[in-house]
C-alpha cells in the first residue's frame, strides 16, 4: 500500500511535509471527524466529535469502584464525547475550533450549510436521544433541538432540503407492546426513522419505516420534484441487504426496491448527480472475506442504470461520494489488509471506470469519512488519523487536487481586498454596498442612509448591519494578524444644524458621532463575549461630521452623505 507519512505533536498541526495541506488536531483522548463543508467565505468547516475524561475539581478524590458510575460521573460534569466544529482556511490554519458542552455524551455526524453562511449540525446523545443544533457563522448556538421516541435512536445522517430546512435520517430500536399501536412502536427490532425540520427548527413530521427485521436509514437526497430518496438496510440472521425508498415530501411510501444477494452489503451513501438520476455506494463483502465498493446508479422510477463492482486488491470501502460538474465522481473512504487500514481516495467517470486511487496514512488506523468539492474544483475530505505508536484517532483534513494527489498549502492568493470582494459578492452585485482599494467600506442602498437630524438605526438598517457582521467578522479573524484598526465613521450632510457655522459644525459633529456610536453599539452587542474582547482591541468609532460629503456631478448628494462608513487599518507590517 502507498503511504504518506504524517507526524503530530499534541494539540498543534503538522503536515505530511511542510507544504502538503493536511491538519491532524490532536487533544488527549480520541476523536474524529465525520463531515465536511466549504463556507461562503472559501474557508472549510468539519464537524465529529472530541472525548475529554476528567471529573470536576471537587469530585477528584472520589474513587470509583464501577466504571459505569465513573461514566455518569463525568457526564453529568459536561464531559466525555461531545461535538466539535473546525473551520480551517486556506492556509490550514484553524480559525475556528468550538465544542459542545451538552449534559449527556454526544457525537455529530453530519454538518449542513445555511443561507447567511451558518450550520444545521445533526447527531445524537449517547442515551439514545436525537439532536438537531442550528449555529450561526461564528459557531454560536442559536438553538437545539432533542427529539426522538422512548427508545434508543441513532442519527446516520442529516441533510439539507431546497426549502432551507434539513432531514433527519437513522434508526429507532422498537419496543413492543400489546398496548401500542404497530405504527408507534415500530415494526421490527430497529427500523428506519426519519425526521424533517423547516429552516426555524420547527419538526414538520416524525416517520417510522421498515420490515419484520432489523432496518437503519443509512442516507438520503432530495430529488428534483421534492421527493426523497432513502437509502437503508436490513438485517436478518446472517445475511445484510440494502433497500432504496423514495418517499414524497410528507414522508408518505412512494415505492421501496429491495437488494437481495449473497454477500453482505453495507451501505455508505446516496447523492443526486445533474442528470437528476441517483448514485449509491456500497460495500459488499464476499466469501473471502474481502470487501469490494459497488456502486449503482438508478433512475427516479427505480430503473437501474449502471450497477457495477469496483476490484480492488485489499478490502476497500467508499463511505462518501460526490460529483464534479463534468459528471465524474471523487469518492473517500478506507482501505484496509491484514495489518493496518489506510485512508483512500478513487475517481471515476461519469460511467463509473475508476481512473485513480490514493491511499494516505501510516502504519495503523486511518480514514477518510467525508468528502467535499470546493469552488476550484479541489476536494476536501475529512476523517480520522492514528499515530501507529497510539490508539486513540485525531481529526484529520485534507485537502485533494482534482487528480485525488494531496494539494499544497496556499499563500494567500487573493490579497486582503479581493477577498472581501468575493465574500462580499452579492452586495456588491445587488449595489447594497462598495469596498474600495483603500478597504474602506460604504454603504451604497438608500435603506441604509440615515434621515435628516436621525441616528437611531431602523430596522433595515439592523437586519443589513447584522448580515453585514456575520460575514465582516469571520473575515477579520482570518487576517487578524494583519488587522490594526477596524473604524466604523459616522458622517452627516451639510443642510441641517442651523445657520451659525460653530453650532452647525458641532451639531453635525455630535450627530456624525452618534450614527457611529448606534451602529458600533449594535454590532458589538450582537457579537459572544470572546469576540466581544477580540474586537474591543480594534475597534474604533469616530464622527467625520460634512466633511466628507458625497457629490454627485459636483453638487452634493445629501441623502448619501447621511451615511455610517467602514474602514479596515492593516499593520505596517
Amino acid at each position: 500500500m502507498q503511504y504518506i507519512l504524517i507526524l503530530s505533536l499534541l494539540l498543534q498541526i503538522t503536515y505530511a511535509k511542510e507544504s502538503d495541506y493536511s491538519i491532524i488536531i490532536k487533544k488527549p483522548f480520541e476523536e474524529s471527524l465525520l463531515d465536511v463543508t466549504q463556507d461562503y467565505d472559501r474557508q472549510i468547516s468539519a464537524v465529529g466529535f472530541s472525548r475529554s475524561y476528567q471529573v470536576e475539581s471537587h469530585q477528584e478524590s472520589l474513587t470509583y469502584n464501577d466504571p459505569f458510575e465513573y461514566l455518569q460521573s463525568v457526564s453529568n460534569n459536561s464531559h466525555g464525547s461531545q461535538i466539535d466544529l473546525v473551520k480551517v482556511d486556506n492556509k490550514a490554519n484553524i480559525t475556528l475550533n468550538r465544542t459542545t458542552k451538552l449534559k449527556d455524551f454526544n457525537e455529530a455526524v453530519a454538518v449542513v450549510k445555511t443561507h447567511n453562511n451558518g450550520y444545521f449540525i445533526g447527531g445524537h446523545t449517547h442515551n439514545g436521544s436525537l439532536i438537531i443544533l442550528k449555529l450561526n457563522a461564528n459557531g454560536d448556538t442559536l438553538f437545539q433541538k432533542f427529539f426522538g421516541t422512548k427508545n434508543f435512536d441513532r442519527m446516520n445522517s442529516l441533510i439539507g432540503l431546497r426549502d432551507g430546512g434539513v432531514l433527519a435520517i437513522g434508526s429507532s430500536i422498537t419496543s413492543r407492546s400489546k398496548d401500542d399501536a404497530l405504527f408507534e412502536t415500530g415494526l421490527g427490532l430497529s427500523d428506519i426513522y426519519i425526521t424533517r425540520f423547516s429552516k426555524n427548527g420547527d419538526k414538520l413530521w416524525s416517520k417510522k419505516y421498515g420490515t419484520e427485521f432489523d432496518d437503519k436509514g443509512i442516507d438520503a437526497s432530495e430529488a428534483y420534484d421534492g421527493s426523497i430518496m432513502v437509502l437503508s438496510s436490513a438485517s436478518y440472521e446472517k445475511e445484510k441487504d440494502i433497500s432504496l425508498m423514495r418517499l414524497n415530501e410528507n414522508g408518505d411510501r412512494i415505492w421501496l426496491k429491495h437488494f437481495k444477494t449473497q454477500d453482505t452489503i453495507t451501505a455508505h451513501k446516496i447523492i443526486k448527480l445533474r442528470d437528476n438520476n441517483f448514485l449509491v455506494s456500497l460495500s459488499k463483502k464476499e466469501d473471502s472475506d474481502n470487501e469490494q465498493i459497488r456502486m449503482i446508479k438508478f433512475d427516479i422510477q427505480q430503473n437501474i442504470l449502471i450497477d457495477k463492482t469496483i476490484f480492488t486488491t485489499y478490502s476497500s470501502g467508499l463511505k462518501d461520494i460526490k460529483e464534479y460538474s463534468n459528471g465524474n465522481i471523487i469518492g473517500v473512504g478506507y482501505v484496509k489488509d491484514s495489518y493496518d487500514t489506510n485512508a483512500l481516495v478513487m475517481l471515476f467517470d461519469k460511467d463509473l471506470t475508476m481512473l485513480n486511487q490514493e491511499h494516505y496514512g501510516e502504519d495503523n488506523y486511518d480514514i477518510f469519512n467525508a468528502v467535499t468539492i470546493l469552488h476550484n474544483s479541489q476536494a476536501v475530505a475529512a476523517g480520522a488519523n492514528t499515530d501507529k505508536n497510539l490508539q486513540a484517532s485525531n481529526m484529520w483534513i485534507v485537502k485533494l487536487n482534482r487528480d485525488g494527489t494531496m494539494a499544497q498549502k496556499s499563500g494567500y492568493s487573493l490579497n486582503i481586498h479581493e477577498r472581501f470582494t468575493e465574500v462580499f459578492k452579492e452586495e456588491i452585485e445587488s449595489k447594497q454596498l462598495l469596498i474600495k482599494k483603500d478597504l474602506t467600506i460604504q454603504f451604497t442602498h438608500q435603506d441604509l442612509y440615515f434621515k435628516v437630524g436621525q441616528y437611531i438605526l431602523t430596522q433595515k438598517q439592523k437586519d443589513f448591519l447584522l448580515k453585514f457582521s456575520n460575514k465582516l467578522i469571520p473575515i477579520l479573524k482570518t487576517y487578524q494578524t494583519s488587522i490594526n484598526t477596524l473604524e466604523i465613521n459616522g458622517h452627516t450632510s451639510s443642510e441641517w444644524g442651523g445657520t451659525d457655522f460653530t453650532n452647525t459644525y458641532l451639531k453635525n459633529e455630535k450627530l456624525s458621532m452618534n450614527r457611529s456610536y448606534s451602529t458600533l453599539e449594535f454590532i458589538f452587542k450582537s457579537q459572544k463575549n470572546e469576540t466581544k474582547s477580540w474586537l474591543s482591541d480594534i475597534l474604533k468609532g469616530s464622527g467625520f461630521s460634512y466633511a466628507k460629503k458625497v457629490f454627485n456631478n459636483q453638487e452634493e448628494d445629501r441623502e448619501k452623505s447621511r451615511r455610517v462608513s467602514f474602514k479596515i487599518i492593516l499593520n505596517d507590517t
